[in-house]
């Protein structure tokens, strides 16, 4: 609000499509990334999900993601420096923040600031590309969340028991954590691939390094 406020302020229109001047450009910016968690702005998150059921996780790690992305994409900075600072530090923190954690709905906290960070950096690039990435996030996140919810498991532990109850279930759900893992040849590497050549194009090879090597942790 205040972003937009100031834009209307400065330039007298209300509309973002053409935001010329850099504070409520920047300003808007990091409003979204909050909203959306994106590293540095990420630190409710993984506290928020940890605290909320599996249904309602599901709904903020997907349906919550959708409007503050439509106006990402509306708004064109000027230069990219913003955004590609924004999506590395996610990917990065999404990567190191997963480590060591046994809390099932934290790990996927920091996945989802991973993934919306690859989401970032290519959404100058390639927005259809983004989009790509954002469909593909939703479904894995939808499969896992209603997984967790079938069996039951909010932590590792329970997963490694939940092999009695439903062991179909139990077999499927490591395919599906490789997936958002971005490991080939499962679905979840497709964007990843497609967004490091989109990057290399754009003759940014040393970030594209720095994401690929993000993706292992």
């Amino acid at each position: 609000l205040f972003a937009s406020i100031s834009n209307a302020w400065l330039s007298g229109q209300w509309d973002i499509h053409q935001m010329s001047h850099p504070l409520p450009t920047t300003l808007i910016i990091l409003a979204l990334a909050l909203k959306i968690g994106l590293a540095p702005l990420h630190t409710w998150m993984p506290e928020v999900l940890q605290g909320l059921d599996l249904t309602t996780g599901l709904i903020l790690s997907t349906w919550q993601k959708l409007a503050p992305f439509c106006l990402l994409l509306q708004v064109q900075p000027a230069n990219a420096t913003l955004l590609l600072v924004l999506g590395i530090t996610s990917t990065l923190v999404g990567g190191w923040g997963g480590l060591n954690q046994t809390q099932l709905r934290k790990i996927l906290a920091y996945s989802s600031i991973a993934h919306l960070g690859w989401m970032i950096l290519v959404l100058q690039f390639s927005p259809s590309l983004t989009f790509l990435t954002l469909l593909v996030y939703f479904i894995m996140t939808f499969s896992l969340f209603i997984s967790f919810k079938i069996s039951n498991a909010t932590n590792i532990n329970t997963l490694a028991t939940s092999w009695a109850k439903a062991p179909a279930l139990t077999s499927i759900i490591p395919l599906i954590l490789l997936s958002l893992g971005g490991l080939p040849p499962l679905t979840g590497f497709l964007p990843k691939w497609l967004i490091l050549q989109e990057l290399t194009k754009q003759d940014l090879a040393p970030l594209a390094t720095v994401a690929a090597l993000s993706a292992l942790l």
